[in-house]
């Protein structure tokens, strides 16, 4: 915990924290507070299976690294990262544990680093949609709980499930280190060539805080897990 406080990421998670304040999400806290709550299991889900998918992918072209660290696994607790699990709970983003892999192990190096990368997004993806299936079936039977508030909150937690995997999706997708979407780009480049690449990779993480902080993704998320969602949905409710 010590290395989380003296980081800068936590310096600017508690910006966030302030921009939110000022922005007035926390009013009502007690609705917050509700709101978050019935986020956990999509955020536990969504982290868990992303990660366990790198790890299996990895696993399954060769690599040992992953299942001798304990990682091919969809348990938690092998995945959540402390500080992820709480950007994710209170900015709307967030991350879990990266998956060490040795690209070493791959017959085909590239290929096996872009089907690793995307392995996460596209697990997201197929939670999205099961979830949605789920929703679809819930609703035939919603009508038979007798208490209304349940039923509602069962279908939320559900919703939430399918919000919370397109928006891991979408943000892992951007094309910044350490993000999947970076990892693709990488290998489809060769971008590892060149030196200004080591000085963009290990600053990374700093400069997707300061693009979250100042609002860059956000305006390219909004829309984009917005138009997903529709087009999950739309296609099969």
């Amino acid at each position: 915990m010590r290395k989380y406080l003296q980081s800068p990421i936590f310096i600017l998670l508690i910006a966030m924290v302030v921009l939110n304040l000022l922005e007035g999400d926390f009013d009502n806290m007690g609705e917050w507070i509700m709101g978050k709550l019935l986020m956990i299991p999509a955020i536990v889900i969504g982290l868990s299976f992303h990660e366990f998918a790198h790890a299996a992918v990895s696993n399954a072209l060769g690599d040992p690294t992953p299942k001798s660290q304990g990682r091919v696994t969809i348990n938690p607790m092998a995945h959540i990262d402390p500080f992820g699990f709480v950007a994710l709970f209170i900015a709307g983003f967030g991350w879990g544990q990266p998956v060490q892999i040795d690209p070493r192990y791959y017959k085909n190096r590239r290929l096996g680093e872009i089907l690793v990368s995307f392995a996460g997004v596209a697990m997201n993806l197929l939670l999205a949609i099961v979830f949605a299936f789920v929703i679809k079936a819930y609703l035939n039977v919603a009508g038979n709980i007798g208490n209304v508030t349940l039923a509602h909150t069962i279908l939320e937690m559900l919703i939430d499930i399918v919000v919370v995997n397109i928006v891991l999706m979408i943000f892992n997708l951007l094309p910044v280190p350490p993000l999947d979407g970076f990892g693709v780009v990488t290998q489809l480049f060769r971008l590892d060539r060149y030196d200004w690449w080591y000085k963009l990779y290990n600053n990374g993480f700093l400069i997707l805080m300061l693009l979250i902080l100042f609002g860059v993704t956000n305006k390219i998320l909004q829309p984009a897990v917005s138009a997903v969602y529709g087009m999950i949905m739309g296609a099969i409710l």
